[in-house]
């Protein structure tokens, strides 16, 4: 008999991040800056899945997009690098807190709100 060790309390989860296309001149994403930036670190949605940002203009990074990105801002989920969802455009504080949410629960990736 083969007996298989497994260490339980190693991390088992992907790395996940919250691409942000953005550009300069861009009053969408000025007003996400204002109602949202200060704030998404601080958040569950912002533990799970860590703000990264990027300029539209400038090469992608290494990263698997299902698509090409057309308007700012455009919120784009990765996990290890490929995209698992997005939203296009800011639709306002009190839409995309929802959005992200539901974005996290397609890809299977949800919050822990227990406070622990």
């Amino acid at each position: 008999m083969t007996i298989i060790f497994v260490n339980l309390s190693a991390p088992t989860h992907a790395e996940t991040v919250l691409l942000m296309m953005e550009e300069e001149g861009c009053l969408w994403c000025a007003r996400w800056n204002e109602e949202i930036a200060p704030i998404y670190p601080k958040t569950a949605e912002g533990q799970i899945a860590p703000l990264q940002r990027h300029d539209i203009h400038d090469p992608l990074p290494n990263v698997a997009l299902a698509r090409s990105v057309v308007f700012t801002p455009t919120f784009i989920l990765l996990v290890n690098g490929i995209e698992k969802d997005r939203i296009e455009g800011y639709p306002g504080e009190d839409f995309f807190w929802g959005l992200v949410s539901e974005m996290l629960k397609r890809s299977s990736i949800e919050p822990d709100t227990s406070g622990s």
